[in-house]
């Protein structure tokens, strides 16, 4: 009998494109269709592998659509009170100053509860990573307006949209902690395309050797969709995301070491 050739054949190290990070669990993702947390999870997960750092990597997840970030990620984990991840990561920090710290966080908790936490920290100069989404709206709790809502966006508590005579105008707040002396590398990046998913991998990754040289807070903020917010599907949520979240919050790096400083860090590009 002549023998068949199965799937398993074909899965060989010479033809294998891309494979699961072995510290990311198996524990199946909880979040909507067309989610950019799922994604950035992978990008964390990989890095953090590709780096060595999983027995130094300390991450603090606060509340928010992120809180079971510690059910797919296999390293040490902290949750915080919605907003206080900075200020959990700054103790952790000190006295644990040879471990990589990073925090995980939505614009709700970040932009909203968290906004003292958040800028002190960057003041201070604290030396972690702060990953930011930011999807125009609270994700978890029900739909409300933000402070990065655009104007005009409608949300559960904005119906009508955001009208800034009332409500003020969206909080852009990665362009205000780019000017504070203690951040050391801030950037703006999305999820929502592959080209954008390698971008953002190489962005984070220069975050992440960054911190090596204790010179500051770093800061990537990821312009993300929620489609169930949003009411869309995912296809129709990322084309709203290119149209009306990334003419009002740009791509790029905001702030950059010098590049004799960027020389010094393990080839972060």
């Amino acid at each position: 009998m002549a023998e068949t050739t199965g799937i398993k054949d074909y899965i060989k190290p010479e033809n294998l494109v891309y494979k699961k990070t072995g510290i990311m669990t198996d524990n199946i993702l909880h979040y909507c269709p067309g989610c950019g947390h799922s994604t950035m999870h992978r990008i964390i997960a990989e890095i953090i592998d590709e780096e060595g750092l999983q027995s130094e990597a300390i991450g603090v997840s606060p509340v928010g659509c992120s809180v079971f970030l510690y059910h797919y990620i296999d390293i040490d984990w902290q949750e915080a009170a919605h907003g206080r991840a900075p200020a959990l990561a700054t103790a952790i920090k000190r006295l644990c100053p040879d471990k990589f710290v990073f925090t995980y966080q939505g614009d709700g908790d970040l932009a909203a509860i968290g906004t003292s936490e958040t800028i002190h920290s960057c003041n201070r100069g604290e030396n972690f990573l702060i990953v930011f989404i930011n999807n125009g709206i609270y994700g978890m709790t029900g739909g409300q307006m933000a402070p990065t809502t655009l104007p005009g966006m409608k949300s559960t508590t904005s119906p009508y949209g955001r009208d800034t005579r009332q409500m003020g105008f969206p909080l852009k707040i990665t362009d205000i902690v780019a000017t504070l002396p203690g951040t050391y590398y801030v950037t703006r990046q999305s999820v929502h395309t592959p080209a954008n998913v390698r971008k953002t991998k190489r962005a984070l990754r220069k975050a992440v050797q960054y911190q090596k040289l204790n010179k500051g807070t770093c800061f990537v903020e990821i312009v993300s969709n929620c489609p169930s917010g949003w009411r869309m599907t995912p296809v129709e949520a990322n084309k709203w995301l290119e149209e009306n979240m990334l003419p009002y919050y740009p791509l790029g790096d905001l702030k950059t070491p010098s590049e004799e400083t960027s020389q010094k860090t393990n080839n972060p590009e």
